[in-house]
């Protein structure tokens, strides 16, 4: 289906990283700042207009490449943006992550108290993100992006993160990431599930109309509009523990395979439960046009083929019968890996760090990430499944176990342990290019 021709998005304000999906394979790099002098600050804005790209740049000679650059409210601060603009933002990013962890379940190994530094601290003011198709380009874009904040001695680097997405597209745990992408009204970009009615496009940017009317837009207008929230999570992957988890609750490496897409709601090769039911399709998982093409409420509203508890249905929904509506709470996902993947066999941990770089995309904080986190991921009340939690990123239950319906009797799995850790994240504004330049022209 799609997209309506009347609905227009100004795509030349708007950073590409908003609406994009990202190239496969690719490189990238999270660059995060602290601003320390406020002229200097405004300086890195006014040049940083220039260095990142727009959405209407699909067909620039920079191809899959470009640079991504988001601010928090400790950074709008820091530029000396005025109270009065400051609180009409989101409350969630007033806040910052570290103060929603009880809310987003980061707690125990997860608490901020153990994340890495200086995630989660008021230190982190800019996020320069850069995506490249590889290695080489990406070195290119941060060459053309460092003019941006070099000789600015107001402004120090304090964290880097580099990470990548294999030609598989697979993640630590083996499965392909990055399937699902919602189209997005006047965007022009089509979505993965031709099903799916394209979203308004004010459920991600921010001062157009969304699904339910209304047109947020943080003021003055200059400085919210075409602007999003982007959400970046750094998460620790055991994959040891997962690996050992399957194989301890397993009859054997068949059965191993089916309770991992069970927990997914996918084969590891992307095909997923709901149109390969009993054995996997690599085919069909390496299809981009056919294997997000499904719903849920015509042909397993009991999810007696694609569990209601697993990753994917607790994310994503799609149409099925749930406490509220489901389009309220769509997210534009996205994940990159780091670190070295665990040889193949590996069932101990051999002490590298290794996980996921997860970003979401966003103009309802509260609605969109908070409430997937706490609500689906962390909670099964949705879908009349009691407290239970997320197979994968769910918060730590040492009593539930994962349930596969099935007739006549349910299979029950063994209580989970945590397989991801968050390890630190922060909520940013991605500011419009025309809002990057005013961050960069304030006068005290």
């Amino acid at each position: 289906m799609s997209a309506p021709t009347d609905v227009t998005l100004e795509l030349d304000d708007i950073q590409r990283g908003v609406l994009s999906p990202r190239p496969t394979p690719y490189a990238a790099t999270y660059l995060v700042f602290r601003i320390d002098d406020r002229a200097h600050g405004r300086e890195l804005m006014r040049r940083a207009s220039l260095a990142a790209t727009s959405a209407a740049d699909l067909s620039s000679p920079l191809g899959d490449t470009w640079v991504s650059v988001a601010v928090t409210c400790w950074g709008l601060e820091a530029l000396g943006v005025p109270r009065a603009s400051l609180d009409t933002f989101a409350w969630e990013f007033r806040q910052g992550m570290a103060a929603r962890a009880r809310a987003l379940g980061d707690v125990a190994a997860s608490s901020p108290k153990n994340w890495e530094a200086p995630l989660g601290t008021h230190d982190v003011h800019v996020v320069i993100t850069a995506i490249a198709p590889d290695s080489p380009r990406l070195e290119a874009a941060i060459d053309r992006a460092r003019p941006a904040y070099d000789r600015l001695p107001g402004v120090t680097a304090i964290w880097r993160q580099d990470c990548y997405a294999l030609p598989t597209e697979k993640e630590h745990f083996g499965y392909r990431d990055g399937v699902s992408h919602p189209a997005i009204e006047g965007s022009g970009i089509p979505g993965s599930n031709p099903l799916e009615v394209p979203l308004k496009s004010g459920e991600f940017v921010l001062g157009h109309s969304d699904e339910i009317g209304g047109v947020q837009t943080p003021e003055p207008t200059g400085l919210g509009r075409n602007g999003s929230y982007a959400v970046f999570r750094k998460l620790h992957q055991d994959v040891a523990a997962f690996r050992r988890y399957l194989r301890d609750n397993s009859t054997g490496t068949q059965d191993e395979e089916l309770i991992a897409a069970k927990i997914m709601g996918r084969w590891r090769s992307g095909a997923p439960l709901a149109l390969a039911p009993e054995h996997d399709d690599p085919a069909l998982g390496a299809d981009p046009h056919r294997r997000n093409s499904f719903l849920y409420a015509r042909d397993d509203p009991m999810g007696f083929t694609t569990p209601g508890g697993c990753h994917i249905r607790r994310g994503n929904p799609r149409d099925a019968s749930v406490a509220g509506e489901a389009r309220l709470h769509r997210m534009i996902r996205r994940g990159a890996v780091y670190g070295p993947p665990l040889p193949e066999g590996v069932l101990e941990d051999d002490g590298v760090d290794r996980g996921l770089m997860f970003a979401f995309i966003g103009a309802r904080l509260g609605r969109q990430f908070e409430f997937v986190q706490s609500e689906w991921m962390n909670d099964g009340v949705f879908f009349g499944a009691g407290h239970t939690k997320d197979p994968i990123v769910g918060s730590p239950d040492e009593e539930a176990g994962f349930t596969i319906p099935r007739r006549p009797v349910r299979r029950r799995l063994a209580p989970l342990p945590r397989f991801v850790v968050t390890r630190g994240g922060e909520y940013c504004f991605l500011p419009s290019l025309s809002a990057l330049r005013w961050l960069g022209d304030m006068h005290d």
